[in-house]
């Protein structure tokens, strides 16, 4: 059923019948997380830096109803311009396939789309989580969800730093999803590299994090991976400094009543607009470092 709305763009499609490493890449960074240009500009950038670490780039959306592995240039130009576009996760792929409309995936949208057709890796930003304030408002990302069943390895600068990190970690151990952090003791806290929150799952090779994570599922384990790869130390914020935003950002959007889908784009461009556009470098800085790992990891993977 899926294959008559589905086209895989031919460089993608020539990967999966060969078997070479692939990474896909949401569209939500490109239509709900960044400003036109850098978003565009940022998508492009990406794709380049997997093909140059040596495996080829699949951007997901959906277009008029359709579903896109691999985007074309003026693909993303609508995705990155168009005020329309809806923000996908698992619940909203009957409505905007029904309806034919346009849409940017999520981490949870671009998990099922990449296991649909095969793609085991997958680099993002940061996941979604628990989100704070739980115990008053029931709010949990879909993420966690995807990665619970899903087998898709989600490369990441950690969660998002505007949620509960604890409780996402804590919800991540009880569904059973590994997580591994690349070169640290310490989960990362999307704009910093520390959380304060040490764990176990330390990895300093990539070949051995492509061995465990084949195993898994070749042994029947299934369900998703979260790599945990912190932010460069140059492009880090002090923890104070940027705990400090989140909070404003996180009041601001109370005292508004923002909520659901909407709490998170409020929340990056507040934070945005209170660093002075500095948050911004450091989420593109860091994409782009999970961009060459994941590659790094499909390359292994596919070694393996």
């Amino acid at each position: 059923m899926w294959e008559k709305i589905i086209d895989i763009k031919e460089e993608v499609k020539v990967a999966l019948e060969f078997g070479k490493p692939i990474v896909s890449l949401e569209s939500t960074i490109i239509s709900h997380g960044m400003p036109y240009p850098e978003n565009v500009e940022t998508a492009k950038l990406l794709e380049d830096i997997i093909r140059k670490n040596g495996a080829v780039p699949a951007t997901i959306g959906i277009i008029g109803g359709r579903i896109k592995i691999g985007l074309e240039d003026d693909e993303l130009e609508f995705l990155a311009k168009d005020k329309n576009i809806v923000k996908v996760s698992r619940r909203d792929f009957p409505e905007v396939i029904a309806l034919k409309k346009s849409g940017a995936t999520t981490v949870a949208a671009t998990m099922i789309l990449s296991d649909l057709v095969g793609i085991k890796v997958f680099a993002t930003g940061g996941i979604g989580g628990v989100h704070r304030g739980y115990s008053e408002i029931l709010d949990i990302s879909q993420d966690l969800e995807e990665l619970s069943k899903t087998n898709v390895a989600v490369v990441c600068a950690g969660v998002k730093s505007i949620l509960d990190i604890k409780s996402t970690l804590e919800y991540l151990e009880t569904k059973s999803v590994p997580v591994y952090i690349i070169e640290s003791d310490e989960f990362p806290a999307f704009y910093t590299r520390e959380s304060g929150i040490k764990l176990e799952g330390r990895i300093d090779k990539i070949e051995d994090l492509a061995n465990i994570i084949n195993t898994k599922w070749d042994y029947g384990f299934n369900g998703g991976v979260v790599v945990a790869n912190p932010i460069p130390k140059e492009f880090a914020f002090d923890n104070e400094v940027i705990d400090k935003v989140i909070n404003d950002a996180l009041l601001e959007a109370k005292e508004n009543n923002i909520v659901g889908k909407k709490v998170t784009p409020f929340l990056l461009d507040k934070i945005k607009e209170l660093t002075k556009g500095e948050s911004l470098k450091a989420n593109i800085e860091l994409v782009k470092h999970n961009s060459k790992v994941a590659a790094e990891l499909a390359v292994n993977m596919i070694k393996i």
